[in-house]
């Protein structure tokens, strides 16, 4: 019997997301007295696989064969069952992501296995095998048990810490069994946005709402996110106007994230809003109404005018960045 936890590269790299789901299914292997298995699919350096090692994973199986260069899911999925199969794996592991919410139903289907998605703890009970997540928009916890003999879980991101240990991990090479026929993704062509760090993959966000009070005013989120190296987002009510392109709405109806550091400016704070980023690891909000419900979310807040505050904000970061070069 084996833990499997599947460790999502981008570009050849793993980032914290990975060592936190290997750190998440080594806790898990302890206590049920067997191992964690880090399975990797795609391109990746020997040296960059043995940091998985770092964070639990007991073994380490890659998957580096060249059509597997690109994520396909109906391939990927495969791959990840197939092994889970080999290795006796009782519970196999996802992020709570774009991927992960693709691949683990396929897998679920694949193994006859209980899925539950988005936990945010280890099992509260082995027995029955009880898991914890999050309904209604973060307002409740839901206490989910699975019943098949196999099970899969997408973790829910920041939402357990990293955890180092030795490592003593192997790296062994598996070829899947793969036909022409299990690929179903035609790369054409890349397109990657430079010189702007990606929304969902930001460690920042710096969000504005509709205390922003028109697209002129956004210039101090901008500046404000270059000196973070943050992302910008908005609200819904933002896009709607047109003031933010749509691509940067966060919410129940845009983009789910959880970075590690969420600024609010200028956000009431709607259950539709916190839904999409309540997995945040800090929240900082600054409105002028100290009623507002983003307060109740915040992990830090101030009641102010934000078109004062940024500049005051981006004057001390500058200060702090001169002090430390």
């Amino acid at each position: 019997m084996s833990i499997l936890v599947y460790t999502e590269n981008w570009d050849g790299k793993f980032k914290k997301l990975s060592f936190e789901l290997v750190s998440y299914a080594s806790e898990i292997a302890k206590k049920m007295n067997t191992s964690a298995i880090a399975l990797s699919i795609g391109k990746v350096e020997e040296s960059e696989l043995q940091k998985l090692g770092n964070y639990g994973a007991e073994k380490i199986i890659s998957v580096s064969d060249e059509k597997n260069k690109v994520l396909d899911n109906q391939a990927f999925s495969k791959i990840i069952a197939e092994v889970a199969n080999k290795e006796n794996s009782e519970i196999i592991v996802f992020a709570h992501n774009n991927s992960g919410k693709a691949l683990a139903p396929r897998v679920s289907v694949k193994l006859h296995a209980g899925l539950v998605s988005g936990v945010i703890a280890l099992p509260s009970d082995f027995d029955t095998f009880t898991v914890s997540k999050k309904a209604f928009t973060g307002k409740a916890i839901a206490n989910v048990v699975i019943k098949s003999p196999k099970k899969v879980l997408t973790l829910s991101q920041n939402s357990f810490g990293l955890i180092e240990t030795e490592n003593n991990s192997i790296i062994e090479n598996f070829e899947p069994e793969l036909s022409d026929t299990d690929f179903t993704t035609e790369l054409k062509e890349v397109n990657k946005i430079t010189g702007k760090v990606i929304l969902t993959d930001a460690e920042i966000v710096i969000s504005g709402g509709r205390g922003m009070k028109s697209s002129e005013n956004w210039a101090p989120i901008e500046e404000l996110a270059e000196l973070l190296g943050a992302a910008t987002a908005c609200s819904r009510p933002v896009s709607d106007e047109n003031w933010r392109p749509h691509s940067e709405h966060v919410g129940q109806t845009g983009k789910i994230i959880a970075p590690n550091l969420y600024f609010a400016l200028g956000i009431s704070g709607a259950i539709q809003h916190l839904g999409g980023v309540s997995s945040s690891k800090y929240i900082v909000a600054i409105n002028t109404d100290h009623e507002a419900p983003i307060f109740e979310s915040a992990d830090y807040g101030i009641v102010g005018d934000v078109h004062k505050l940024i500049p005051e904000l981006i004057s001390e970061i500058k200060e702090l960045k001169e002090t430390e070069n």
